[in-house]
């Protein structure tokens, strides 16, 4: 989930976000701008089946928008190589077919009534049609990375792997498992995975050397894990609507975040500090009372204060990836993303 500092630009009448990245390359971002505008027009293609009605349910959250920051990603990541090598937009394609089909199953699994501002496909059609649907673009995922050769085809089916081995490890929870640790995991799977391959693809199909491509396949993944780890903290912290959804709300749902992971692994014995782990080791907070003040106790604690030391930590660490990289536009535009993070948790 990507929700702000997007960059917007027009892309085949319609747009297209790269969420926080700074192009101050005017060329970069033209480049970036015409990939996109390619993988819109792929996408579009590849959503077409000969039964108008599956070609519908397919559109339905290709055309409720998207930030398309996968493809993003592989386009700047791509500049250490040939940026314009025909394999690129195929391979942007793949990873955001990947994607769209992951939100069709995940709002199944958390009975989403909404996604992107529009009614989810399971809350329109029936939960059954919308994994269906989900499957069948993964299906032509599949087939575009057939195109691309074995390496793609592997490499596509180590990270579905690792998508689905996420989502199983959310759903049946920590276990023994230290749940910090666990959330880690989850959010590696569930969200790191795939941006990791957008490195890799980027790297690999634009022919940069394979030193280049490790450290954008590790940059990316790193960089996943700090912006999802970042929606945590944009949970409890924002004031407004800007983060996508009602602040608090993963709070009012049980959903375990940093934050209150770490809240409930505190053994402070201050007097907010016990009274936030009485309110949370209940588990979903959803009276209105309660739920305000879990709300006021968790912005001014110390286990939210460790979360952000944690996220700048994965942050820095992204930046890090990079040094051994080529001071390029693309390199510019890389690291703009872990400022990006220091900005939206501040």
């Amino acid at each position: 989930m990507w929700h702000r500092e997007d960059v917007v630009s027009s892309v085949n009448g319609r747009t297209a976000r790269s969420t926080g990245v700074r192009f101050e390359d005017p060329a970069l971002e033209a480049s970036v701008m015409a990939h996109l505008a390619s993988v819109e027009d792929r996408l579009r293609e590849s959503v077409e089946s000969a039964d108008p009605f599956v070609t519908e349910a397919a559109k339905h959250l290709m055309d409720a928008g998207g930030k398309r920051f996968r493809p993003m990603l592989v386009a700047v990541c791509a500049h250490f190589g040939d940026p314009h090598a025909p394999e690129l937009v195929d391979a942007s394609t793949v990873l955001e077919l990947t994607h769209v089909a992951t939100l069709y199953h995940d709002d199944v699994m958390d009975e989403a009534l909404v996604r992107r501002g529009t009614p989810s496909a399971n809350a329109r059609w029936g939960n059954s049609l919308a994994i269906l649907v989900g499957d069948f673009l993964f299906s032509r995922a599949a087939e575009l990375a057939a195109g691309l050769g074995p390496d793609a085809v592997r490499i596509q089916a180590q990270t579905f792997a690792q998508l689905v081995h996420g989502q199983i490890a959310e759903t049946v929870g920590p276990r023994d498992a230290d749940p910090v640790e666990h959330h880690l995991k989850v959010l590696d799977g569930k969200t790191a995975s795939l941006m990791a391959t957008c490195g890799t693809f980027g790297g690999m199909f634009s022919g940069a050397s394979p030193a280049t491509t490790a450290a954008l396949t590790t940059y990316c993944e790193t960089l996943g894990l700090a912006f999802q780890l970042s929606d945590d903290l944009l949970d409890i912290s924002s004031d407004s609507t800007d983060s996508g959804k009602t602040p608090g709300t993963d709070l009012r749902e049980g959903v375990p975040t940093l934050p209150v992971l770490y809240a409930l692994a505190s053994d402070d014995s201050d007097p907010a500090a016990v009274r936030l782990r009485q309110i949370l080791a209940d588990g979903p907070v959803t009276d209105d009372a309660l739920h305000a003040e879990a709300l006021e106790l968790l912005r001014d604690s110390v286990a939210l204060k460790r979360a952000r030391e944690t996220v700048r930590g994965y942050a820095e660490q992204a930046r890090a990836q990079l040094q051994g990289l080529p001071r390029n536009a693309a390199r510019d535009a890389l690291e703009s993303l872990c400022d990006v993070i220091a900005d939206r948790i501040a």
